[in-house]
């Protein structure tokens, strides 16, 4: 009988934010995969690692950090190859995912590869934007107010569009797209009512409003943006 898959995921960075069961699985996995970026320390494996168990096969998949899709596209299509012998052999195999698995998260990828053929069980983790949310103090939404989630990579043009047909709004991604992304906001006149995030629930997290945010952003960092009343009123 081949073996079950899990998607598990593990919460934005900080070890205590991940679910008891994703805990669970990892500490009971015979097999553990992996994304690691361009050859850098995998992430998933640093925010599960104290988990992983010391006789755990651990598979990794090494993403090329390029704008070309089709080298992360052979990436994943490397793991799920050794990933499916893995299963076919009988064993169990837990994929670390950062965040949660089908939000952004690129367990997604594996999932569309392997599920037809596979068991395939989805262990949703804490998000990005509700960890951002927290650590900023900021409501995101309330009753019948909409929360609109952008990707910092969209153009300029469309960011405009979105942001000012919302009512709050999450933009992720937001890396090398800082300045973009900020001088959107401040044409559309929303600056004051903009906070930026990196690294949320991580040693180094920095909240701050938007117009103190540094020059250079990580990959990991956010843009959260209210226009509504106060919630709670």
């Amino acid at each position: 009988m081949a073996g079950k898959l899990y998607g598990v995921g593990l919460g934005p960075g900080d070890p205590d934010l991940m679910t008891r069961k994703a805990h669970r699985l990892i500490a009971s996995a015979k097999v553990v995969a992996y994304p690691t970026l361009a050859g850098a320390d995998s992430f998933a494996r640093s925010i599960a690692a104290d988990a992983i168990p010391a006789t755990a096969r651990e598979i990794v998949m090494d993403v090329p950090m390029t704008t070309d899709r089709a080298p992360a596209q052979a990436a994943y299509d490397q793991g799920a190859v050794e990933i499916a012998m893995a299963l076919d052999d009988g064993q169990d195999v837990v994929c670390l995912c950062e965040g949660d698995p089908f939000f952004y998260g690129s367990f997604m990828y594996l999932f569309a590869r392997l599920s037809q053929r596979y068991e395939v069980e989805v262990v949703p983790g804490v998000t990005s934007i509700t960890t951002c949310a927290a650590r900023a103090g900021l409501p995101l939404a309330a009753r019948n107010e909409r929360l609109t989630v952008l990707p910092g990579p969209l153009p300029e043009k469309e960011l405009r569009t979105r942001i000012e047909g919302a009512e709050s709004v999450a933009i992720m991604k937001v890396g090398r797209h800082l300045s973009k992304i900020r001088g959107v906001i401040d044409a559309l006149g929303f600056t004051d009512q903009a906070v930026y995030v990196e690294r949320a629930s991580l040693p180094d997290e920095v909240v701050c409003p938007l117009v103190n945010a540094p020059e250079k952003a990580p990959y990991f960092s956010m843009i959260l943006l209210t226009k509504g009343a106060d919630p709670w009123l």
